[in-house]
């Protein structure tokens, strides 16, 4: 009945992707989707730019269209394992290149597609901005995408647009980077994601899923830096839910639970 309250499964598919190996990167995000399937997910959450690498250089040649040949291969991994999936995906329209992300339903259709607004500087030369933000209404309440840096302290305006549409579920594909010699005993990752996501969850009845990948940038304006995970999800009025594990090589499947209006 809608407007009954029901406990969702979300799972943050906290994966490795390896820049501009995009067959091996979708192969390893259909076993994902799989596998969240099969521990009772409603919905999976995937990285940003999860079929190249962010600021992959190769993406000016290597880009597919949305739809194409990319998100298909998610569709069909969504409608096989009877799933909703978000996932960040480099897509070419024409002959520009955006650094954008697609929530598709358990019947493996395209229900909404966010470009990144809030890139960073070093990425403006490859990915165009993206001019839009929208909300879908699905089985699991109303759901919207913002990607990564469209979450920073001076782009909450975009999370907080997306809660006054009614978002219950804010869903974001990450590539969270850090130095390569970066310690994180002495200087832990994630306080910015959990200031934000906080005062987003505490301003709206939102749930702010945040999921990176792990692995290294091997080219572009990065190249050098390591993506460590971290995941992050942060429930209404500020309430911490999970953390994935931090590292280059800390490759995750996380479980939390999202308390929505089905």
């Amino acid at each position: 009945m809608p407007g009954q309250s029901s406990t969702v499964r979300i799972a943050m598919a906290q994966m490795l992707v390896v820049c501009g190996e995009r067959e091996a990167n979708l192969e390893r995000a259909a076993g994902m989707i799989e596998r969240a399937a099969a521990q009772q997910a409603r919905v999976v959450v995937l990285p940003e730019c999860l079929d190249l690498g962010w600021t992959w250089p190769g993406a000016r040649t290597d880009a597919q269209p949305i739809p194409g040949p990319a998100s298909d291969r998610l569709a069909a991994a969504a409608r096989h394992a009877s799933i909703y999936v978000v996932a960040g995906l480099a897509e070419r329209a024409g002959e520009r290149i955006y650094n954008a992300a697609v929530l598709i339903s358990p019947a493996g259709e395209i229900l909404l597609r966010h470009r990144k607004i809030n890139e960073l500087d070093i990425a403006r030369d490859l990915y165009s901005t993206g001019e839009s933000l929208a909300v879908a209404a699905t089985g699991l309440g109303v759901v919207g995408i913002a990607i990564c840096a469209d979450n920073f302290p001076e782009s909450l305006c975009f999370g907080d647009a997306l809660g006054r549409m009614g978002a219950r579920l804010l869903l974001s594909p990450c590539a969270w980077a850090v130095d390569a010699d970066h310690d994180n005993t002495a200087e832990p990752y994630g306080e910015l994601w959990l200031g934000v996501y906080r005062t987003l969850t505490r301003a709206h009845p939102m749930t702010v899923v945040g999921v990176s990948n792990v692995g290294w940038l091997t080219g572009g304006p990065w190249k050098g830096r390591k993506c460590i995970g971290c995941s992050i999800a942060m429930g209404p009025g500020g309430e911490l839910l999970a953390m994935g594990p931090y590292g280059e090589d800390g490759e995750a499947l996380i479980m939390v639970y999202y308390d929505g209006a089905l």
